[in-house]
């Protein structure tokens, strides 16, 4: 029968060994746990970053989508700027046509026009042939006289000439009342002023070849003075047919303040 030698010590050692042994576990417990924490760890620290590289990608594609679509809105802002410069050039090309015109024209009806019964203005932009009544009419009548038919002749073939423009054709009387015996055809000046602006619309649409549309006609009577109705002088000043011509509205504006008295005419 084996015994040991070492019957004490043997006891001890066994012991220790026991103890190195369960060290030796409770340390690779330790260390495989620790294993599997940082393995863990690991793995959650690649899955954080596949997901922040895959935001990155995300955003970056985003930043490219935006800057194409900048990039298409920048190609589309100088297309719509250089069609814009292309319009103000054409406007301001059309703007200097029409100036040009508007010169030649009122440079043409004063060389051609202007005497001591017919005179020309210009205010505000409006060019305005302003004839006296009697070159046109006999005292109360609307029938164009001979005279009258010549400037009107002569103010028809300038016109023709500028088939742009519009034309306002305004008669005007002066504060005498229209006299009993011609009371039938006028009730007042209103009426006369009326008849005597169409009279001329006539001549220049039927007689002289103007386009209808692009002549209107009014009467102002005696409420568009240009002089003090209280002068004889004043009172022919104011017995008119005026003519104001635009390029692209009508707006006749030739129209002074003026004091207006009651004369009655025999």
């Amino acid at each position: 029968m084996n015994e040991s030698k070492q019957p004490f010590t043997d006891h001890v050692t066994r012991s220790k060994n026991s103890s190195k042994a369960g060290l030796a576990w409770v340390a690779a417990i330790i260390m495989g746990a620790s294993a599997l924490s940082l393995l863990a760890l690991w793995n959650s620290a690649r899955t954080h970053a596949r997901e922040e590289l895959q935001a990155l990608r995300n955003d970056l594609n985003q930043t490219g989508n935006d800057l194409t679509n900048a990039q298409a809105q920048i190609q589309t802002n100088q297309s719509e700027i250089a069609s814009l410069k292309t319009q103000i050039a054409e406007l301001q090309k059309q703007k200097q046509q029409v100036t040009q015109s508007s010169k030649s024209l009122e440079d043409e009806m004063r060389s051609q026009l202007e005497s001591k019964d017919v005179t020309i203005s210009k205010l505000q932009g409006k060019l305005t042939v302003n004839i006296l009544d009697n070159v046109m009419f006999d005292s109360g009548e609307a029938v164009l006289k001979p005279d009258g038919e010549t400037v009107m002749k002569k103010i028809a073939a300038i016109l023709s000439e500028h088939s742009q423009i519009m034309i306002q054709v305004v008669g005007h009387t002066d504060n005498v009342p229209i006299r009993p015996t011609a009371h039938t055809r006028f009730a007042s000046n209103w009426e006369l002023s009326t008849a005597r602006a169409l009279a001329a619309v006539h001549f220049l649409t039927e007689q002289s070849g103007i386009d209808p549309r692009r002549v209107g006609a009014a009467g102002y009577g005696e409420f568009r003075p240009v002089a003090d109705n209280a002068t004889a002088e004043g009172r022919a000043k104011n017995r008119r047919i005026a003519i104001t011509i635009l390029p692209d509205e009508f707006a006749p504006n030739d129209s002074t303040s003026a004091t207006n008295s009651a004369v009655v005419r025999n």
